[in-house]
């Protein structure tokens, strides 16, 4: 399954982007990025039967394990790509986030988007680690 980290602005040469390169290198399954505008612009193609996780506030906040269990679940039942979704500052629209199969928060705090960039590709990493028994995750 294609993990494919779709953003609003663009990350640069930034120690942001460094820590997404870092995490995206050590993940074993495909991955993409793709950056789009702070406003306007079209999401990119989706492959057939893709997941869409939104990246809110207000949404679902998981554990690492509970994390790694949803892409277990989407990838086992022929999910091709899971497409998580970053907004800019001022997030996303309401129609996007309704027609998110997930909404997922990394909690009530309001993190940079350059920021939650690298959070989402750390918390992919360590997800498909758990999957595969790699020791990097450590359970409480």
């Amino acid at each position: 399954m294609l993990l494919h980290i779709i953003a609003r602005g663009k990350i640069g040469r930034t120690s942001e982007a460094e820590l997404v390169d870092r995490y995206l290198k050590r993940i074993s399954w495909p991955t993409r990025v793709s950056e789009l505008p702070d406003r306007g612009g079209s999401l990119p193609e989706a492959a057939s039967n893709a997941v869409s996780v939104v990246l809110d506030e207000r949404g679902q906040a998981l554990s690492s394990s509970a994390f790694a269990r949803k892409l277990e679940g989407w990838r086992d039942t022929g999910r091709r790509e899971a497409r998580f979704l970053i907004g800019a500052a001022d997030g996303h629209d309401e129609g996007l986030r309704e027609k998110a199969d997930l909404l997922y928060s990394f909690g009530p705090a309001t993190w940079p988007h350059m920021l939650a960039r690298a959070m989402l590709a750390e918390q992919l990493f360590r997800a498909t680690s758990i999957l595969a028994n790699h020791p990097y995750h450590r359970e409480g």
